[in-house]
């Protein structure tokens, strides 16, 4: 949610936004190895519904030929510097011509502050019991970036407004012959299975307005256990609100669709992908009334891509994301180290 708060900035500085996505080997090469595949962040990426088309294995520096190939009369980026491996800005040459543009970054998150809430698979953030000492192992274990201090908070720092929710919503109310379509879930991290299921979803209709219900936390660690969901609520209203095929959301949704919800958003169609549905609390089918209303279908995605595979895939990029930050750091101070002779010598 953060990327596409960053695109929906971008996206309001003009009016057509083209995404250059890189390549994995680019990416492996200046920053470590990316945790989707670059068919899967192309997919993604075109997903988010500030973007009008993406250019697919664009150079990771930005060049103004790059800009001219796409008919492009600026860049933008976030405030945030980005660098090649030999430490160069990426942005130099287009800063340099006058075609380059600045959006805020989101505060409180980073694609590091979420891959240390993954490595941290425990369900302590989501109870109040004491640490015990499994959970203390799993800390030192998994929870360590580079200067020995765990990246995952326990907590996001993300605060969420009124204001940024209005910001992402459609704000667009259901029309006459609309089909109103229910999906719920946790969508957490959200990622391209969910964006396939939507799709999907979407497809289903010829005017659909899908209406995605989001469970509370407590809820989705009820049925998920460890120490899911990765994202809490407020990340998620975002992540699911900048899908192109959502038109609204349910925050903090039920777990059982009840009658009063499908009468309240008369809803025409219940949609659920092929996980596994938890029964709730007393044991009961969460989807038993629209079964009984015939209105309940089950939709495949396509995507076997799940949230616990994403962590799968992070753990096992662990050892060489830490081990080329070490490499990084040490690089860093060896700099710094230099610098600091240099000093003394002048004097």
């Amino acid at each position: 949610y953060g990327h596409s708060n960053q695109l929906r900035q971008a996206r309001a500085m003009g009016d057509y936004l083209i995404v250059g996505v890189h390549t994995d080997e680019e990416i492996a090469k200046h920053k470590g190895p990316p945790v989707f595949t670059q068919e899967e962040r192309y997919k993604m990426v075109q997903a988010i519904k500030w973007v009008d088309e993406i250019a697919p294995g664009a150079p990771y520096v930005t060049t103004l030929e790059t800009l001219d190939k796409y008919s492009c009369d600026f860049c933008v980026h976030g405030d945030d510097i980005t660098l090649t491996i030999d430490g160069k800005d990426t942005y130099e040459e287009v800063k340099a011509a006058g075609r380059y543009r600045e959006c805020k970054r989101t505060q409180g998150v980073s694609t590091t502050d979420l891959v240390g809430r993954m490595l941290l698979m425990t369900k302590a953030h989501h109870s109040n019991i004491d640490e015990d000492l499994d959970y203390r192992k799993h800390t030192d274990n998994f929870g360590k970036g580079p200067k020995g201090h765990s990246p995952w908070t326990g907590v996001s720092q993300f605060l969420q407004t009124s204001q940024k929710i209005i910001q992402f919503a459609s704000g667009k109310e259901p029309q006459p012959g609309d089909t109103i379509i229910y999906v719920a879930g946790a969508f957490d991290l959200f990622h391209v299975g969910h964006v396939d299921f939507l799709e999907k979803v979407h497809q289903l209709a010829e005017k659909p307005y899908i209406i995605a219900g989001l469970h509370f936390d407590q809820e989705v660690n009820r049925y998920k256990g460890k120490n899911y969901p990765i994202m809490n609520i407020h990340e998620r209203t975002l992540s699911v609100l900048a899908c192109r095929y959502v038109s609204e959301v349910v925050i903090g949704a039920p777990y059982a669709v009840t009658a009063d919800l499908l009468d309240h958003f008369r809803v025409t169609l219940v949609c659920h992908g092929m996980t596994e549905v938890v029964p709730d609390k007393d044991g009961s089918d969460p989807y038993e009334e629209p079964k009984q209303r015939g209105i309940f279908q089950l939709v495949d995605s396509g995507s076997n891509l799940t949230t616990d595979l994403i962590v799968q895939r992070i753990i096992k990029n662990r050892l060489e994301f830490e081990a080329r930050n070490q490499k990084k750091e040490a690089k860093e101070l060896a700099v710094l180290e230099a610098m600091r002779r240099l000093e003394e010598e002048k004097h």
